[in-house]
């Protein structure tokens, strides 16, 4: 609700600290016409650094574009492809410290943040940086940035938020070349309205038991517009990855590839384990516990990203045990679709009741396993049938419309041919 807020007042804040607006501000307010004392610098060809290339970021990304600025940032979770649509040039944290006129920060307060901007990150910065902080408390160390300011390491400072808040004592309030306000991030009217319709619709997600963005107990990024569309489609691939399992493999590998590797897919992670544990258990997985799930069962999680994909634009794959699943959102409907099982090419929507027949790759076997599904009562919505890669074993998968019992798997599996049948509901 405060994205477009808080970047906005860093922008604010970028402006007044180069053009030293409050103190020329407070000068002629108290009678004093200090016309040459607060001359400023253009933001202009100057280079801006961003730590943290979230939606705030993005945002103060492309507002100081419109200034003319040059781009850089550090983000761990960003990649390079990602990262050039934003016109922005991705560095470490050193260098973007030593080549930056002006930093801001969009970082969410952890143990690896708290500090982050210290005296030994200082010391490697340019003598005219200016450094802006509307993120939160504690990620700059106020102590240290003082003393940057006050030795002429660094030119001057913004901030908007502290470490100890409410506050009215810190050595940066007593620096000129220091901007202050207090905590004024989301204090726009628009803000505090869309915060109410956000609460609003953040509880009806959860009580709907789906996913809740910027929610402060799940372990994982906020989930971006491209990203979040994959999340019931993730879900319902690790619900189907744990049908086609006879038993819990140690370690699940799930590979993200395409355009959707340069995002944070950490949410998708716990999104396919939530479908996968809650299948396997009977019981209801949330994003929260998720992790601490495949930590009891011993479950190792091993997630890869791969900005290459062939065939589709975006492809997530599941693996272990034995058995590989993959899918996609297909066409301008972003449709979900199950489009390879166990290495076998299908094409089918990830329904509610899967039938997934593996049988030696022979005429008559579709029409051998539809007569005995059909004479259980049970209509087969979708099909599809994968050649296997040694083209003597296939695949069909069947999406049905109800559940096929255990005496009709029971059946398929004693006939000729059929090597194995999974049932997946």
């Amino acid at each position: 609700s405060n994205t477009l807020s808080a970047a906005e007042h860093t922008m604010a804040l970028l402006l007044a600290q180069a053009r030293n607006v409050p103190q020329a501000h407070a000068a002629l307010k108290a009678g004093r016409w200090e016309r040459s004392q607060w001359t400023g610098v253009e933001l202009s060809d100057k280079t801006l650094g961003i730590i943290g290339l979230g939606r705030i970021g993005k945002l103060v990304a492309q507002r100081a574009m419109a200034f003319g600025m040059n781009l850089v940032a550090y983000d761990p979770f960003v990649g390079n492809d990602r990262a050039r649509q934003l016109n922005v040039e991705l560095l470490g944290l050193d260098e973007l410290m030593a080549r930056s006129d002006f930093i801001t920060l969009h970082l969410a307060k952890t143990p690896e943040t708290l500090g982050l901007i210290n005296a030994e990150l200082l010391a490697k910065a340019k003598p005219n940086l200016r450094i802006v902080n509307v993120a939160r408390g504690g990620i700059v160390d106020e102590a240290d940035l003082a003393a940057a300011v006050a030795a002429g390491t660094i030119a001057g400072a913004a901030l908007d938020v502290f470490d100890a808040e409410p506050t009215t004592e810190s050595p940066l309030f007593e620096l000129d070349q220091v901007v202050v306000t207090p905590h004024l991030g989301a204090s726009t009217e628009e803000a505090q309205d869309k915060a109410g319709d956000t609460i609003a619709d953040m509880v009806q997600l959860a009580l709907a038991g789906d996913f809740v963005p910027f929610a402060v107990n799940v372990s994982a990024g906020e989930a971006s517009e491209t990203v979040r569309p994959y999340l019931p489609l993730v879900e319902q691939l690790g619900r189907i990855f744990a049908g086609l399992c006879d038993e819990c493999s140690d370690a699940i590998d799930i590979e993200y590839q395409g355009h959707i590797a340069e995002y944070d897919t950490r949410i998708l992670t716990l999104s396919v384990l939530k479908g996968f544990f809650t299948a396997t258990s009977g019981e209801p997985v949330s994003y929260v516990n998720a992790p601490q799930v495949a930590e009891e069962q011993g479950i190792e999680v091993r997630p890869t990203s791969t900005t290459t994909a062939r065939d589709y634009v975006n492809l997530v794959t599941i693996r272990g045990g034995g058995h590989a699943i993959a899918g996609t959102l297909v066409g301008l409907g972003a449709k979900p679709s199950v489009v390879m099982i166990d290495d076998h090419a299908v094409d089918v929507p990830p329904a509610e009741h899967l039938l997934v027949v593996r049988n030696d790759d022979r005429p008559g076997m579709i029409g051998t396993v539809g007569a005995v599904v059909g004479a259980a009562g049970i209509n087969i919505d979708d099909m599809a049938v994968g050649a296997g890669p040694d083209g003597e074993r296939a695949l069909m998968v069947m999406a049905t419309s109800a559940s096929v019992p255990e005496a009709v798997a029971t059946e398929l599996r004693a006939t000729d041919g059929i090597n194995a049948v999974s049932v997946v509901n």
